[in-house]
């Protein structure tokens, strides 16, 4: 079966596009000028996800989830929407402020507003969503762990939607100032894949391609503190 390879794959896409991407979208959108195309685009981005996680919980196990795994599934949901969501309002204020700022129109970044808001967009958020990531993607591996699914991994899906999935992985993560989360995580599901089900990855698609994502974000991670001597973001290097 190619359909759970197929979606590992539209998954991967669809966090580029979401995660990656939606940044040079930052010109004004038309119906409300003091928002960005980003921010507007930025709406969609959990309604367009989460069922594609879902999709990946209910389907990659044999068995339906019991009640204990939907509970846990919903509490990561939403700490995942719940931070996406702050971020996105409070990084739309921060932008408008700054691009304010810049112009000379009004100056409110030595302000308690803007301080508050820069908290919520640069720390609480990122916090909150980036451990919904890693929950939903847990959980996930645990239920094709304990109940796989009779599926056959096509490596020719599974491959480049995991290259993809992992280069979003670190690019969030390190931007998001959370790499204290993600590098831990992304290398211990990594070795514990590869230790003791690196010979079942033939019938276990999704596990393949968290495994291949959170090698190439493991691999990032690390040639990127051995450049950099640390873990500055993109934007303190100068790339963004």
């Amino acid at each position: 079966m190619k359909r759970l390879s197929l979606l590992t794959l539209i998954f991967a896409l669809l966090s580029v596009v979401f995660f990656l991407m939606l940044i040079f979208f930052r010109t004004p959108f038309p119906l409300y000028p003091f928002m960005s195309w980003q921010d507007a685009l930025d709406i969609f981005t959990p309604l367009v996800l989460i069922p594609i996680y879902w999709l990946m919980f209910r389907y990659g196990s044999s068995e339906r989830p019991r009640l204990a795994e939907e509970i846990v599934f919903l509490l990561f949901a939403c700490l995942w929407i719940a931070g996406q969501g702050m971020h996105l309002s409070a990084n739309s204020i921060n932008n408008l402020a700054e691009g304010m700022a810049k112009n000379r129109l009004l100056n409110i970044l030595d302000t308690n507003v803007y301080q508050l808001a820069y908290f919520f967009d640069e720390h609480l958020s990122h916090f909150m969503w980036h451990l919904g990531v890693i929950g939903l993607a847990a959980l996930i591996i645990f239920r094709q762990w304990s109940k796989p699914s009779e599926a056959t991994t096509n490596w020719w899906l599974v491959v480049p939607a995991g290259t993809l999935y992992g280069f979003t992985c670190f690019c969030f993560f390190l931007e998001g100032q959370t790499v204290i989360l993600g590098f831990p995580f992304a290398a211990i599901i990594t070795l514990v894949i590869l230790i003791w089900q690196r010979k079942a990855l033939k019938q276990r698609p999704i596990m393949a391609f968290f495994l291949v994502s959170f090698l190439v974000a493991t691999l990032f991670f690390t040639g990127w503190a051995a450049y950099y001597q640390g873990f500055p973001q993109f934007s303190d290097v100068g790339l963004i």
